[in-house]
């Protein structure tokens, strides 16, 4: 019997605004040699990222069945759709439940293409996407003359040649610094590139990764071996074309009952809700976002606070909220719901040694800050790896964030207290493929006014 025909499909899809001016892309590709073999795209008017994504999708799956003699038969066909959407690969996947209803038809329409078991879908970092995402802007920029894409004229495929049969990544491990940024992963898939224009394969198959626990107590987190020649640059001179950096929103959730109180609220405490001023912060935050149309991922602390206020932005965006363990803050043991004086009328010696050294706890058996930032860095990583070249907003705490932006910076310990982070606030930080970092944004509260 003839061995089913193999075939990758790359889908891709974009909004200007999400919602704005949207358009979609897709490529199928021979996997033996990296041929390209039919080319799909199209504006679509105002949508938002989402839509579009799925839209490539199904144009996608429909140029693949085109291509095949008798498609609705499971023994002729295998497609294997590879996409940097984790939403659309999650919900294509049966792992994410689809709860948007923009996305439920379009899901429904793109598992009637070809039989559910034909397909298997695969998550791939954006820099590994370049040719449906060339696609994907081009029919935006046709669409904004008041055109429709045309194949003729298009040069996506230029500069996107692949080699057959590319292999997954190894896994690297080795040794801790904050000068790397957390951006191991990253810079083993840039070392490991063939060639400028070339596209790796490296699925991201653990879906748990995301949620592990954090690193005991006194460890560090595995990070890459990296020589000496691949120390991070430093300054202005000449660099390789690093492709886009994975860029953390970093969210405060919005004001609970503690918060004007000025009281200690960390992951040992109460888990309080968010009060009716936090609640409006997390409407205005989820406002702006929505404006700037960014946003691809949503990650959050696992505490009440944080959920809620992602929620809220998540409501807006029509994105999926994941959790991760390592974005929670300090568990300030006894300290928690005192405000300063308090713990210092309490529990001064301990307050003053808390204040004077990163590896003291507070009283009864709190987190050290350097606890606390060795099980921050290793969420970093593992998120950084995840997103390569995407935009994510964290929605977590204050230390977390002052962490996240004192590792960035190099900045000794003590610059946690010389940082003024207001509930709801954004910063941002971006990582690199070469091991570098860059602040972008700190304390943005202009979304509140």
């Amino acid at each position: 019997m003839t061995p089913p025909r193999q075939l990758v499909v790359e889908a891709d899809g974009g909004s200007r605004g999400n919602p704005g001016p949207a358009g979609y892309g897709a490529v199928v590709i021979d996997p033996a040699t990296g041929e390209t073999l039919a080319e799909a795209a199209e504006y679509i008017g105002i949508a938002t990222n989402n839509v579009a994504e799925y839209k490539g999708l199904i144009a996608g799956l429909k140029a693949a069945r085109a291509l095949a003699p008798d498609a609705s038969a499971d023994d002729v066909l295998r497609v294997r759709v590879r996409m940097d959407s984790k939403l659309v690969v999650e919900q294509m996947s049966g792992r994410w439940k689809i709860k948007h209803p923009d996305m439920k038809p379009l899901a429904a329409e793109a598992a009637r293409v070809l039989s559910p078991s034909a397909v298997t879908y695969e998550w791939i970092p954006r820099e590994q996407n370049k040719h449906a995402d060339r696609l994907a802007n081009e029919a935006m920029d046709a669409g904004r003359r008041g055109e429709q894409w045309d194949p003729s004229a298009s040069t996506a495929a230029l500069d996107t040649a692949r080699p057959p049969a590319a292999d997954a990544l190894p896994p690297v491990s080795g040794p801790p610094g904050d000068a790397t940024a957390g951006a191991a992963r990253a810079r083993a898939a840039l070392a490991s590139r063939p060639s400028a224009g070339t596209a790796t394969a490296a699925p991201v198959t653990d879906t748990a990764a995301v949620t592990g626990a954090a690193p005991t107590a006194g460890t560090v987190p595995e990070r890459a071996a990296v020589p000496a020649t691949a120390a991070p640059q430093v300054g202005w001179g000449a660099a390789p074309d690093l492709g886009a950096p994975a860029t953390f929103v970093l969210l405060r959730h919005g004001e609970t009952a503690l918060t004007p109180e000025k009281r200690f609220s960390g992951s040992g405490g109460t888990d309080p809700e968010l009060s009716a001023a936090g609640r409006r912060q997390a409407e205005a935050i989820a406002r702006s976002l929505a404006a700037r149309g960014t946003i691809q991922e949503i990650v959050s602390s696992p505490l009440r606070r944080c959920r809620e206020t992602a929620g809220a932005v998540a409501a807006r965006l029509g994105l999926e909220v994941r959790i991760d363990e390592g974005l929670r803050e300090t568990d300030f043991g006894a300290w928690e719901g005192l405000t300063f004086a308090e713990v210092r009328e309490r529990h001064g010696s301990d307050l003053d040694a808390w204040l004077a050294s990163e590896e003291a706890a507070p009283t009864g058996g709190g987190e050290s800050f350097a606890e606390v930032t060795r099980r921050v860095a290793a969420a970093r990583d593992r998120l950084v790896a995840r997103h390569a070249g995407r935009t994510v907003l964290l929605v977590t705490h204050v230390t977390p964030i002052k962490v996240l932006v004192r590792l960035a910076l190099g900045a000794p310990p003590e610059a946690l207290f010389r940082m003024e982070l207001s509930a709801a606030s954004v910063s941002a930080v971006a990582y690199y493929a070469d091991g570098n970092a860059s602040l972008r944004l700190l304390n943005d509260t202009s979304h509140l006014r």
